[in-house]
């Protein structure tokens, strides 16, 4: 016990999947003592009592670690405003969304903390699937404060932004409820500009001068390659991201529209492209690690929020528009994600809703925000041509030949000409059948497959 108040102190706002299983882990592994901040009734007891927990980590091999000294308070506790007095460093992994809510804690905290005379440095890392989390923390936590306060924590509190990057699925039920998963992969890159005082030393905290690079790269590349696999994953049946890539339809467009978002990096930040196409095998291959079972109705939540303007598919698509680079795989994503249904997430539900009373046209600029003219058409084609496929898998398999609305008004003559021969032609529409042009003599042959 004597051992553990010399030791330094972190605090942890949030107790999930990520916060234990990546930042709270990174941390005890460089000596401090971890604190979690959390509201849940069930980790928060199990880590005062137990004071620690088991990762396990997999990649080609399975191990585990022991991570410990650890406890846990409630927001409201006393306890953490003691802590955030004391602390070295502030981490949170809570969702972009519950920043603003745990930011009030953390300026009482910072209000103890003058009043307890503290003068040492502290740093606040927002470790969030967001873009320049920690400065937007900071934002929300200045803006209830006085001038004093403000004035201290330009001083003495750091706010650097970060990146972070290492897939954490949910675990299967088990009797251990503080156990995690995590690949063996894991990338937490920190700008280090944005530190006040000395640079705490975490291992496995990666410092830049350049963030925004890594940032970008990993949600046109990661992000942007796991949201794909999902959505397509979903069209095609399959229950995990494992499943989804290996799937070779899946992965060529997966690949393909990385390698397209790719393009934007190297133009844009100068990365090595041999360098870049090695990353994306990379993560390729930590998409088919079958430990992790990602199941893709995770993965693929929220589509609304991934396919806005900034986010993982609209951005990347935004590059290649603005270099003129090609993007028909990340055409074909951004159709996926239209398509996805998830009666358990209420963002995949509206969308469904949105379709089925809106026609597709008015639906895309609202959900991406895209004005332009050509490539809000684009992306209705994509996703008229995505229907056909879906339409093969779900409704006329034994049809002999399906098209696109598109196809149909860019070829008619054509198909007719067809249909006059003997061939049945089918016109989907977001993946149902709406024209039929039956043959008007028998077929000498019949084929058997979709062409």
């Amino acid at each position: 016990m004597q051992k553990e108040k010399e030791m330094k102190l972190a605090v942890q706002f949030g107790a999930g999947n990520i916060g234990r299983g990546f930042i709270g882990a990174l941390l005890s592994g460089s000596g401090y003592r971890v604190l979690f901040v959390d509201i849940s009734d069930s980790i928060i007891p199990e880590l005062q009592k137990r004071g620690e927990y088991t990762v396990e980590i997999v990649g080609e091999t399975r191990r585990e670690e022991t991570i410990t000294p650890v406890s846990g308070c409630y927001p409201g506790d006393q306890l953490l405003l003691d802590a955030i007095a004391e602390a070295e460093i502030v981490t949170t992994a809570v969702g972009p969304a519950v920043l603003e809510h745990i930011a009030p804690r953390i300026a009482a905290g910072l209000k103890h903390r003058i009043q307890k005379g503290v003068s040492g440095a502290l740093n606040i890392i927002a470790c969030e699937n967001m873009i320049n989390a920690s400065s937007k923390l900071k934002e929300l936590v200045e803006s209830s404060l006085d001038e004093d306060v403000k004035s201290f924590i330009k001083n003495h509190v750091g706010f650097p932004d970060s990146a972070v990057d290492r897939i954490v699925p949910p675990m299967e039920k088990s009797g251990d409820i503080l156990r995690v998963r995590v690949e063996e992969f894991s990338e937490w890159i920190v700008d280090r500009r944005g530190f006040a005082g000395s640079i705490p030393q975490i291992e496995g905290m990666q410092l830049t001068d350049t963030l925004t690079a890594f940032v970008e790269r990993k949600l046109f590349t990661l992000n942007t390659g796991h949201a794909i696999a999902a959505y397509l994953g979903s069209l095609y049946g399959h229950r995990t991201i494992d499943q989804s890539i290996r799937d070779e339809q899946v992965r060529q467009v997966v690949r393909g529209a990385m390698e397209e978002s790719g393009e934007v990096l190297v133009r844009r930040y100068g990365f090595d492209r041999d360098r870049h196409r090695g990353y994306i095998e990379k993560i390729l291959r930590r998409f088919e690690n079958p430990w992790l079972k990602d199941d893709v109705q995770r993965v693929g939540r929220q589509p609304l929020r991934k396919l806005g303007f900034d986010d993982r598919l609209i951005k990347p698509l935004r590059g290649t528009i603005e270099y003129g680079f090609p993007n028909q795989n990340l055409l074909i994503g951004i159709a996926a994600a239209l398509y996805f249904r998830n009666e358990d997430d209420p963002q995949a539900e509206r969308l469904r809703e949105l379709l089925e009373i809106s026609d597709i046209r008015e639906v895309i600029p609202r959900v991406t925000s895209l004005k332009d003219a050509d490539v809000l058409t684009a992306i209705e084609n994509a996703y008229e041509d995505r229907g056909v496929e879906d339409l093969v898998r779900n409704y006329v398999r034994q049809w002999i030949r399906i098209v696109s609305m598109k196809e149909a008004r860019d070829n008619f003559a054509q198909l007719v000409d067809e249909a006059m021969a003997g061939r049945e032609i089918i016109v989907a529409s977001r993946g149902k059948p709406v024209v039929r042009l039956t043959p008007v003599t028998p077929p000498t042959k019949r084929e058997s497959s979709l062409h």
